[in-house]
């Protein structure tokens, strides 16, 4: 199936959640003067328009990047993502969302590399053409999944890798487990970052127990909901599942996620989840 577009969903709270994650992990990452591989599983095609008919049609940014614009309260980490879509939109009105590639790219240094892998014929096109003519980035229309696999460990022996799958599929939720702990066996130190939604609350439960029985060390969860779980109501909360985050990332996220549950939660039921799935 290869119907899902992000443009529906660009910026909404989920896209908070994980591009505040993806930008305190690249922060960390870049303070060491050693280049590292960034590699995205399910690129999009990079950037948005919050004008679209896709996007005006689910307004999904009027519960995500739009009341947290303009504001002088942010807590550091969701500030320094916020930094990263002023600089998108050229410092000016709020038009345009950045995907994890563009994220990415604004912050990467000419030493990184990143892969970014798009199966969908029309959004690898867009993303072809938004990336186009730069020798940093190495793109395929292919699975990302099998990308990941094929490409770990990188030269570089540093690297960040974001799984942000559709989950159109339900069988996508256990794909993604193994996946992960198959590339943990051939590069064991990366930071992986693998995002959720929660839809139907005992499938995030399943993967959790996965997790926590797959053998890896060192994985922590960070959840945002704007409701309270149910079933009725598509995607209630999304979170990430990181293993090697930074040794800042818990802290950076203590600051972040109870400023992000208040503002953007829905008639006071905004909540967070901060776990520790397996110690280090």
């Amino acid at each position: 199936m290869l119907s899902y577009r992000h443009s529906f969903h660009a910026g909404n709270f989920a896209d908070v959640l994980k591009h505040t994650v993806a930008t305190s992990i690249i922060n960390y990452m870049l303070k060491k003067d050693k280049p590292f591989c960034y590699l995205d599983t399910h690129s999009g095609c990079g950037a948005y328009s919050f004008q679209s008919d896709q996007a005006q049609k689910t307004k999904e940014f009027n519960n995500g990047i739009f009341p947290l614009w303009g504001r002088d309260d942010l807590p550091e980490p969701v500030a320094r993502y916020m930094q990263q879509v002023i600089e998108f939109n050229g410092q000016t009105k709020l038009a345009h969302y950045p995907g994890s590639p563009s994220i990415a790219l604004q912050m990467l240094r000419d030493m990184d590399r990143l892969f970014l892998f798009e199966l969908h014929p029309n959004e690898f096109t867009d993303m072809r053409e938004n990336f186009s003519g730069n020798r940093q980035i190495k793109m395929a229309k292919s699975d990302g999944l099998q990308g990941l696999i094929a490409n770990m460990p990188p030269k570089e022996r540093r690297g960040f890798i974001l799984i942000d799958p559709s989950y159109e599929v339900k069988s996508e939720y256990q794909e993604v487990v193994d996946t992960l702990i198959a590339a943990h066996k051939r590069f064991a130190t990366g930071t992986y970052a693998l995002w959720y939604p929660v839809v139907n609350r005992s499938t995030i439960d399943q993967m959790e127990r996965e997790f926590i029985h797959s053998g890896i060390k060192n994985i922590q969860l960070f959840e945002l909901g704007i409701r309270a779980d149910s079933p009725e109501m598509g995607m209630t909360s999304s979170g990430m599942i990181v293993i090697n985050p930074p040794w800042t990332l818990q802290q950076e996220m203590q600051a972040s996620l109870p400023f992000l549950a208040k503002i953007l939660g829905q008639n006071g039921q905004g909540f967070y989840r901060l776990e520790t799935l397996v110690q280090e």
